[in-house]
């Protein structure tokens, strides 16, 4: 069994999930009283985080098992969830590399996190140079593009 709790929770602008346009919002991380403002020290040296965070709002009948057009495309040929970076996950576990925008006391802001008003923080982590992959070495379907053209629109 898995033991996961929550280390902070999510404060911004956007109480329903959406598809497009995360660019822009500002958000929030605001730690749980249990955790210590001391776990930030050091993340303002930093200019990206990963944010893996729990999609709360996911209704356990939209969970996806099977393959399914991206974002309910027809023209789009079927791909597993596991293929795609839909909300409607088995786990409802979101995890985005989005800016540091400042560390004050208990709260990371953030800028580009497609998390919504209320989603649970489950950890945070320092985007090191080391772990990215070059684009130019990443390969992907085409409706890709198609799909993510206005996902980090401003």
């Amino acid at each position: 069994m898995i033991s996961i709790k929550p280390i902070a929770t999510v404060k911004n602008s956007i109480d329903a999930p959406q598809d497009d346009c995360w660019g822009s919002v500002i958000s929030d991380i605001v730690l749980e009283d249990e955790i210590p403002e001391e776990t930030l020290i050091g993340l303002s040296s930093f200019s990206h985080v990963t944010v893996i965070f729990y999609m709360h709002k996911v209704i356990d009948e939209k969970i996806c098992l099977g393959a399914r057009h991206p974002r309910n495309n027809s023209n789009i040929e079927p791909v597993g969830i596991l293929s795609q970076r839909g909300k409607n996950r088995i786990n409802k576990i979101g995890v985005t590399d989005c800016s540091i925008v400042n560390v004050s006391g208990n709260t990371l802001r953030v800028k580009g996190l497609d998390a919504i008003n209320g989603s649970l923080v489950v950890d945070i982590k320092p985007v090191f140079k080391q772990f990215l992959v070059d684009k130019e070495d990443v390969t992907q379907p085409v409706w890709v593009d198609s799909v993510m053209s206005d996902y980090f629109n401003v």
